[in-house]
């Protein structure tokens, strides 16, 4: 396994919150997911997280991520939701070495998820524990961005929020690997595409629109 030096993680997110001058279809999307403890980003700890990358408006499937991380702080409650337990067939491996894993992930991808504030936020903490910097990659929301496919009306109102069971059901996606972490990513993923072509987002439609439209 590569030792990584400081120099080496910061370089690896140099410029990231820059906007490229580039077309949909040349950028590298990497959807991920997490699945916690619970919801308090300070409280809480990652399990395990999920990504999926799309490129050129596809989804590559052999370009998957799947981390589970050794836990020492475990709420046995949350279990049912996501079916983690603190011990298991897959290998758990240390929160550091699992947020390296995820940084050469992400590596100039721009970062899609469903509600991403929150795994950024856990993302986030997990960073000021392991004394690495934070994530500076550029990112896109499919709630939000789904709230800009919904035509205004007064008799049916938007709602401030939908979730990713909204999303599946109403493109017709398989929740069969829901509350996975690999499993939401790919659904997001799914979701994602269906989105980008409500927008009538096309291939040479720029960066910049599409993240004007995430806002």
């Amino acid at each position: 396994m590569k030792l990584w030096a400081w120099e080496d993680w910061t370089a690896i997110f140099k410029g990231r919150n820059q906007v490229p001058e580039r077309a949909v279809s040349a950028v590298c999307f990497a959807v991920i997911d997490s699945e916690t403890t619970g919801l308090d980003p300070v409280k809480d700890r990652i399990l395990s997280v999920g990504g999926v990358k799309i490129i050129g408006g596809r989804i590559a499937v052999q370009d998957t991520l799947e981390i589970f991380i050794a836990q020492d702080h475990f709420d046995a409650s949350s279990v049912p939701i996501h079916g983690i337990l603190k011990t298991g067939p897959n290998a758990r491996i240390p929160e550091k070495q699992a947020l390296v894993q995820l940084g050469t992930y992400l590596e100039d991808t721009i970062v899609v998820g469903h509600h991403i504030g929150f795994d950024l936020e856990m993302i986030r903490q997990a960073q000021r524990r392991q004394g690495l910097p934070p994530l500076t990659n550029l990112t896109l929301d499919t709630g939000r961005l789904y709230r800009k496919t919904l035509l205004k009306t007064a008799l049916v109102p938007k709602k401030p929020s939908y979730s990713l069971d909204e999303l599946a059901e109403k493109f017709d996606i398989s929740c069969k690997d829901r509350h996975t972490a690999l499993g939401d990513a790919y659904i997001t993923a799914l979701a994602f595409l269906h989105i980008l072509g409500q927008l009538k987002i096309k291939s040479e439609t720029s960066l910049k629109e599409l993240l004007r439209m995430g806002r």
